[in-house]
C-alpha cells in the first residue's frame, strides 16, 4: 500500500484530488488530507506518508515551512508542490529542498494520475533498494563473523589454505600491524585463576553473539572463534610501536571491557595482551598474550608489564629469522635465499670463531624447514634420513661450503612446499572448472562450487581468479555463452529453450547478457551462423 497525504486549504481542490486518486488507485493506497500547514505536519507524524502533495499557500505555516518540518522525521517521503502561483523564489526553494515536481494550478486529471503513477514507481524503487540493503546487511551479519574467524585462524596458525591479505581486504583492514588479546572465561576464580567447568563451553556458544557486540563497543577489532574456554581478538594498529601512554590506555580499555562483559554476561573474564607486531607475525603476539595470562594472576595483564623473559640475551636478527620462517611456510624460495645469506653473513661476522654454534644453527634451520615441509604433506622421511647431517655440517673446510649446503637443504624443503601448494591450487581450480562444465545448465553459485572442491568460498574465489585469470562468474558466463552459440546453430530449438539449457530461467536476461558478450542478440547470432 502507498500512503498519500494531500494538503490544500481549498476544500474543492482537496476533494477533487482525493477523488481522482482514489478512483484510479483506491485499492492500492491509503489517503489522508489536511487543510493547514500545522495539520499536515501533525498528520505526517502519525501517518508517515510515502507521497505528499502540498499547496504552498496555506493558512499559518505555508507549504515550504511544513515540508521542512516533515523532513526532520521523514527523510524518504516524496514531495510534490501545488501552487496557483508560478513564482520563481518558491520554485527555487522547493527544488533546493528536494521536491520531485512543482505543479501549477489548474491541474488536469491526466497530470495528477501521471504524477501519482510516477511517484508510486519511485516508492517501489526506494522500497526495493531498502529491502536489498537490508538483505545485504543481514547476509553481512552472517558472513562478517565467519571472515573474522578465518582471519584469526590464518594469522595465528598460519594455515596453508588461507590467504591473510585476502581476508584483510574483505574487511577493509589496511593497518600493517596489530596485537592480540586472549580472553579466557569461566564460572568463577580459584587462586587467581578461572575455573571453567565443561558446561562453560556450551554456555559460551549462547553468549557469543552478545560477547562480540560488547567487545566491538570497546575495541575496533576482529573477533575469533571460541577455542575451548577463551576467545582471541586481533586489534589492528597503524604504528609499529606503542608508547607508554598508549599501552596504559589499552590496559584501561581492556579493564573496562572485562567489567562490561562480567556485568552483562553470566561469566568471569581475564584478558592477556601481546605486543604490537606485523600482521604476518601475530602468532608471536598471541604467544605473548598467553604468557601474560600464565605468568600473572591479574585479571588484565599486558606482556610488557611482566619481568623480561624469553628474549635473546644479545643482539640477534629476529626480523630476518621471522622472514625466513614466513618464506619457508609460503614456499617463497627466492626471498628465503636472500634472507638466509643475510643471516649467514651475520653469524660469521659476529661469531667467526664459533664454528660449532654456527653449525648448530644451520642444522636447527634445516631440521625445522624439513619438519615444516613434512607437516605440510610435501615430503616423507624416515628416522635415519638425517643420519649424516651432523657429520656433513662439521666436515666442511670453510664457511662458504657450509653456506652452499645450508642453502641447498633449505631450498629443497622450500621448493617442495611451493610445488605442493601450486599443484593443490591447480588441482582445485581444474576440479572446479570440471564441475562448472558439467553443471552450467543448473542454477549453480560460488558456494556450490566451493563446496564441491571443499574450500571456503572466500579462498576459493581468490585462487580461482589467480589460476584461471578470470573470476567465477566470468568463467561460468563464458561457458554458458559458448554453449548457447552451439545450440543457436540448431534451428529446431527456441531461444527460450536454449536459455533454460544454458542455466538462465529468464530468456530476457539471457538475451541481454548474450548481447553484452557477443555484440549480437541470440536471434541475430542465429541468423548469421545457423546456415
Amino acid at each position: 500500500m502507498y500512503r498519500i497525504l494531500i494538503a490544500d486549504d481549498e476544500g474543492l481542490m482537496l476533494e477533487s484530488l482525493k477523488k481522482i486518486i482514489l478512483s484510479q488507485y483506491g485499492d492500492s493506497c491509503e489517503l489522508e488530507t489536511a487543510k493547514t500547514g500545522r495539520a499536515v505536519i501533525e498528520k505526517a507524524e502519525s501517518f508517515h506518508p510515502d507521497i505528499v502533495f502540498l499547496d504552498i499557500q496555506m493558512p499559518g505555516i505555508n507549504g515550504i515551512q511544513a515540508m521542512k518540518e516533515i523532513r526532520k522525521s521523514n527523510t524518504t517521503a516524496l514531495f510534490y508542490i501545488i501552487s496557483a502561483y508560478d513564482k520563481f523564489d518558491y520554485a527555487k526553494e522547493a527544488i533546493d529542498l528536494g521536491v520531485e515536481k512543482y505543479l501549477t494550478k489548474p491541474i488536469t486529471r491526466k497530470t495528477i494520475l501521471s504524477v501519482v503513477e510516477e511517484a508510486m514507481l519511485k516508492v517501489d524503487h526506494s522500497r526495493t533498494q531498502r529491502r536489498t540493503q537490508l538483505e545485504v546487511q543481514e547476509k553481512l551479519e552472517i558472513i562478517v563473523p565467519v571472515v573474522e574467524q578465518s582471519i584469526i585462524t590464518s594469522l595465528l596458525f598460519q594455515t596453508e589454505t588461507q590467504d591473510i591479505s585476502y581476508y584483510l581486504q574483505l574487511l577493509d583492514l589496511e593497518e600493517p600491524y596489530g596485537y592480540i588479546m586472549v580472553i579466557p572465561f569461566g564460572s568463577d576464580y580459584e587462586n587467581g585463576q578461572l575455573y571453567s567447568p565443561v558446561r562453560m563451553s556450551v554456555q559460551a556458544q549462547d553468549f557469543y553473539p552478545d560477547f562480540r557486540e560488547i567487545v566491538k563497543e570497546v575495541f575496533s577489532c576482529v573477533v575469533g572463534l571460541i577455542i575451548s574456554t577463551s576467545v582471541v581478538l586481533m586489534i589492528p594498529h597503524r604504528e609499529e610501536n606503542v608508547s607508554y601512554e598508549e599501552r596504559i590506555q589499552i590496559v584501561e580499555n581492556a579493564r573496562r571491557l572485562a567489567s562490561r562483559l562480567e556485568e552483562r554476561l553470566k561469566a568471569r573474564f581475564r584478558i592477556g595482551i601481546g605486543r604490537v607486531r606485523k600482521m604476518e607475525d601475530l602468532q608471536y603476539s598471541y604467544r605473548e598474550a598467553l604468557r601474560s595470562l600464565n605468568s600473572s594472576k591479574s585479571h588484565v595483564i599486558h606482556v610488557e608489564d611482566l619481568q623480561p623473559s624469553g628474549i635473546y640475551k644479545e643482539e640477534f636478527p629476529e626480523e630476518t629469522e621471522r622472514r625466513i620462517f614466513r618464506s619457508v611456510k609460503a614456499g617463497n624460495t627466492a626471498a628465503m635465499v636472500v634472507d638466509l645469506n643475510q643471516f649467514f653473513d651475520w653469524m660469521i661476522q659476529h661469531y667467526p670463531d664459533d664454528r660449532d654454534n654456527i653449525c648448530l644453527k644451520v642444522l636447527e634451520y634445516i631440521i625445522w624447514a624439513e619438519r615444516t615441509a613434512f607437516e605440510s604433506g610435501t615430503v616423507n622421511y624416515s628416522f635415519r634420513d638425517r643420519k649424516d647431517y651432523l657429520a656433513t655440517a662439521t666436515s666442511f673446510a670453510d664457511y662458504e661450503s657450509l653456506r652452499r649446503w645450508f642453502i641447498e637443504k633449505m631450498t629443497a624443503a622450500c621448493d617442495a612446499i611451493h610445488d605442493y601448494r601450486e599443484s593443490q591450487s591447480d588441482s582445485v581450480v581444474k576440479k572446479a572448472q570440471s564441475y562448472i562444465q558439467e553443471n552450467y545448465s543448473h542454477d549453480i553459485s560460488l558456494d556450490d562450487v566451493s563446496r564441491a572442491v571443499n574450500i571456503s568460498p572466500y579462498y576459493f574465489s581468490k585462487i580461482f581468479k589467480d589460476e584461471a585469470g578470470e573470476n567465477f562468474i566470468e568463467y561460468l558466463t563464458r561457458i554458458r555463452v559458448e554453449k548457447a552459440k552451439e545450440l543457436l546453430e540448431k534451428p529446431d530449438l527456441s531461444i527460450k529453450a536454449i536459455s533454460s539449457l544454458c542455466g538462465y530461467s529468464d530468456p530476457n536476461y539471457f538475451s541481454r547478457l548474450f548481447k553484452k558478450q557477443t555484440d549480437m542478440t541470440p536471434r541475430e547470432y542465429r541468423m548469421k551462423y545457423s546456415g
